[in-house]
């Protein structure tokens, strides 16, 4: 990513711009995911558990919506 120094602008901001960009375009959350070496077991896991996870919230709404009318 590439930063410019605008004019009359200190470093503090132009570093501030630098990491509200790093964290838009999501490098810093793909830096912290590939930090380490995952199985592929654990990630197949991981996808499962959050599968169902979402599985349930999506019954819990569907539940409320229909408890709501």
């Amino acid at each position: 990513m590439k930063v410019t120094l605008k004019s009359n602008e200190n470093i503090e901001s132009l570093v501030r711009r630098f990491k509200k960009g790093i964290e838009k375009s999501g490098i810093m959350k793909e830096m912290r995911k590939r930090e380490f070496y995952e199985k592929p077991s654990d990630i197949a896991r991981r996808d499962r558990v959050r599968r169902k996870k979402n599985q349930q919230r999506e019954a819990k709404m569907a539940e409320r919506r229909e408890s709501n009318w």
